[in-house]
């Protein structure tokens, strides 16, 4: 039996909606097949790789992918956006997509200060995705 489908989006598909896929990822290989993507990518944030490397997971080699390359082209069973933007910009509905879940997160690029500052909003928002995505996986295991 295959697996369902999970795509996190966000619009530049260069942090949240990468942290969230490689979490998920890391902590239920055995139930989904993971995707992320953005209505205007960019490059994959220098910071969030730094964050996501610190909780032992390197998203180093990771692109950002953009919304025409998965969707439409396959089943989606979850597609959840990260951010208010890429909640407004989603399409109600598209083909292949199940059910829409939004987990809105802060932008820790919007973080001002030194390095250590602006990392500090990172691993805080690494950390609330770790966890509404545990809370999902323990909402889902009890259906």
């Amino acid at each position: 039996m295959s697996k369902p489908r999970v795509l996190f989006l966000c619009v530049h598909n260069s942090c949240r909606s990468q942290m969230a896929e490689a979490l998920l990822r890391e902590l239920a290989p055995e139930r989904f097949e993971v995707s992320s993507a953005g209505f205007e990518p960019t490059a994959v944030d220098h910071l969030a790789v730094e964050a996501m490397r610190e909780r032992g997971i390197d998203i180093g080699a990771a692109r950002a992918k953009g919304t025409g390359d998965v969707l439409g082209k396959v089943h989606f069973g979850y597609v959840v956006t990260v951010c208010e933007r890429a909640q407004q910009q989603c399409p109600k509905t598209f083909p292949g997509m199940g059910t829409r879940l939004h987990w809105p997160f802060d932008d820790p690029a919007a973080a001002e200060g030194d390095h250590e500052e602006r990392l500090a909003a990172y691993r805080e928002v690494r950390d609330q995705i770790e966890m509404r995505i545990c809370e999902w996986l323990d909402e889902l295991g009890r259906r």
